[in-house]
């Protein structure tokens, strides 16, 4: 099972430990035009390994080795987000079936869900927790 975990301790994770990574596996079109997580303050790299491509939406057969190339070991820790946290559920599954024990999912991701007028980054997830991040 793949645990939920907040946007705030995920900052914490990755912020705090060493071998904790965080993927976007959004589309570059989501990180060019709404913005990514920022690592900076805590001396880290985004990995961005898009889980599914544009336009159709087919699952990336490279996903896998992106995170290879990327550095992250199999007993890392691994912090998958997305828009709303539904791909990094995916995505996360896919890592574990492939040898990355050690992985979470994003609770709420980085807009997380709609508000009553359609707009998202304001009632949960990584910009409403109001951590670090900056456009594309």
């Amino acid at each position: 099972m793949i645990d939920d975990i907040s946007p705030a301790a995920t900052w914490e994770a990755v912020r705090g430990r060493p071998n904790a990574w965080l993927v976007d596996v959004r589309t570059p079109m989501e990180w060019e035009h709404i913005g990514v997580p920022d690592l900076s303050g805590a001396g880290k790299v985004l990995v961005r390994d898009s889980w599914q491509l544009p336009p159709a939406g087919q699952v990336n057969p490279d996903f896998i080795a992106t995170l290879e190339k990327a550095g992250i070991g199999r007993t890392d820790e691994v912090y998958f987000i997305c828009r709303s946290g539904a791909r990094s559920m995916a995505a996360a599954h896919a890592a574990y079936d492939a040898g990355y024990h050690n992985v979470h999912n994003v609770a709420d991701g980085f807009e997380g869900p709609e508000d009553a007028t359609g707009n998202r980054g304001r009632l949960a997830g990584w910009q409403a927790s109001e951590l670090p991040w900056s456009r594309g």
